[in-house]
């Protein structure tokens, strides 16, 4: 049987994109790069988002492209954020179709129509991405926010920067952790998300896993499950110091569901340490498959 630690590396891998979702995910951002050039002058784009750091968790979805519009797109600048999402909306309508696309609060969503089966699976491919018009301002980016009207600042390359750091300092063990993280909070027994956006738990796992790696992937996502709990009622502020807070999305109440799935997540990986102790490792396997979800294993 497996032991605890085969069955979290085990788990972290069937985390990690397949080389034929890797492929399906390079034809399909650069299907959209291609396209949305074709309908807007466009400086540069490239891929940003937890897709580009690494962090992205299966099943595959939402994965973000920046398009930096050209000087003759600025107009854009001078008008409500819902302009350019209605215009780009608008224009990748016309070739996925309505069915397909969703305004987003800063981006448009392309949805493929990939459904994952019970077990997450896709047949390697991804569910959707998420396309996102930009403005250069100096190193950093204007991007438009429909929900409050503005236009904010932001520099994803900071937030790339500041994961390769706290992965490094984690013994290469970060990113791993994160990714699980995400999936619990995928789990559909929760219904909505416990915490959204998803970037969220990334930026605080920025400080909550903190120490150094211990060597033990379950008393690693105890802990980790444990100060999420604690934390994810605070301020959580843009990690670039650029744009609002990340915590920003979750009204009180959103919160304190959150911290009451976040605490029954550590009671669970708890239990499941308890079963080892036991010497009942089938139970403790089962235990974080109820955790987790499908993806983790039991053999």
């Amino acid at each position: 049987m497996l032991t605890v630690n085969d069955a979290f590396r085990k788990f972290k891998s069937r985390l990690e994109l397949t080389d034929r979702e890797q492929t399906n995910a390079s034809q399909r951002h650069k299907e959209v790069r291609e396209y949305v050039a074709t309908k807007f002058a466009v400086e540069r784009d490239f891929l940003t988002g937890s897709y580009a750091r690494h962090t992205k968790t299966k099943p595959l979805k939402d994965i973000d492209i920046f398009f930096i519009l050209a000087a003759s797109e600025k107009h854009y600048r001078d008008k409500a954020p819902s302009v350019i999402v209605s215009d780009v909306y608008d224009a990748l309508v016309e070739k996925y179709g309505a069915s397909a696309m969703r305004k987003q609060g800063r981006s448009v969503n392309i949805d493929f129509g990939v459904k994952p089966d019970l077990d997450d699976n896709t047949d390697h491919r991804i569910l959707s991405i998420d396309v996102v018009p930009a403005f250069a301002a100096g190193d950093d980016f204007e991007i438009p926010c429909t929900d409050t009207g503005k236009w904010i600042k932001t520099n994803p390359k900071i937030h790339a920067e500041k994961a390769v750091n706290a992965h490094d300092a984690y013994s290469k063990e970060w990113k791993g952790l994160v990714r699980m993280v995400k999936y619990w909070n995928n789990n559909p027994k929760h219904g909505e998300k416990p915490v959204k956006p998803s970037f969220l738990l990334e930026v605080m796992a920025l400080e909550c896993l903190h120490g150094g790696w211990g060597g033990q992937f379950d008393r690693e996502v105890q802990a980790l499950f444990a100060t999420l709990a604690d934390r994810v009622v605070d301020t959580w502020p843009d990690p670039a110091g650029l744009g609002p807070a990340i915590s920003d999305g979750m009204d009180s109440a959103r919160k304190q569901r959150a911290q009451t799935l976040l605490k029954e997540a550590g009671r669970q990986a708890t239990v499941a340490i308890d079963y080892v102790r036991k010497g009942q490792n089938g139970d403790a396997l089962k235990a974080r498959r109820e955790l987790f979800g499908p993806r983790f294993p039991l053999s």
